[in-house]
């Protein structure tokens, strides 16, 4: 039997170890290449096919959502499963328009996550029953909308960081644009929001479960 050969890209080697041993411990799936950075992970979906990439959507140097787009352009055949901590209200309809095939929280248990490993790489598409309400509401959803569904995908991205309480300063860093850069979107943000203040961000992250309650 041929292996389906994937291609791992998050972050945290610890994340990719433990893919790896789940993978390699099945007839059918291979670790074929691993990157912990976009800019690694762009060179290796050039330099030949996969069958399958698993991707955390919080990768260095990289917004998540821009990489997938990234990825299909260079492979437009080439199937992406989401595998993130970010819950699904969070970014999981954002990365199916981007072109992923699936989308999975890593709290999900072992089982689950080889089933949808196994189905993206066949072709199929895994949607959760969460994910699948979240897109009909996404295709119904009336003209007055939510706020937040207006920001890009780049505002979405530096929002949830200035609710989770990040600097400018931080943000930039993280994303390896300028500060002026971030502070310009995030006028564009407050604007958008209709917001005057970051306490005005979060308090509508929090009412809408874009943010932990738990936060500092």
């Amino acid at each position: 039997m041929n292996r389906h050969e994937v291609l791992l890209a998050d972050d945290h080697a610890i994340i990719r170890n433990g893919l790896r041993n789940i993978l390699d411990d099945t007839d059918d799936l291979r670790c074929a290449g691993e990157a912990d950075n976009g800019h690694a992970l762009l060179g290796l979906v050039r330099q030949r096919d996969w069958d399958l990439l698993i991707l955390d959507l919080s990768m260095p140097g990289r917004n998540g959502l821009e990489l997938i787009r990234l990825v299909k352009a260079e492979r437009p055949h080439l199937p992406i499963l989401v595998f993130t901590m970010h819950q699904e209200e969070q970014y999981a309809v954002r990365a199916m328009r981007a072109g992923a095939s699936g989308y999975l929280t890593k709290e999900v248990d072992g089982d689950v996550l080889l089933s949808a490993i196994r189905k993206v790489a066949r072709g199929g598409v895994y949607v959760s029953a969460k994910l699948a309400e979240l897109l009909a509401t996404d295709v119904s959803r009336p003209r007055d909308v939510p706020a937040h569904t207006l920001l890009s995908n780049r505002e979405f991205e530096i929002f949830q960081r200035i609710v989770d309480g990040r600097s400018l300063t931080d943000i930039a860093a993280e994303l390896r644009l300028s500060v002026k850069t971030i502070s310009t979107h995030k006028s564009h943000i407050l604007e958008k929001m209709g917001a005057d203040h970051d306490v005005d961000l979060v308090r509508y992250a929090l009412q809408h479960g874009l943010a932990d309650a738990t936060m500092d």
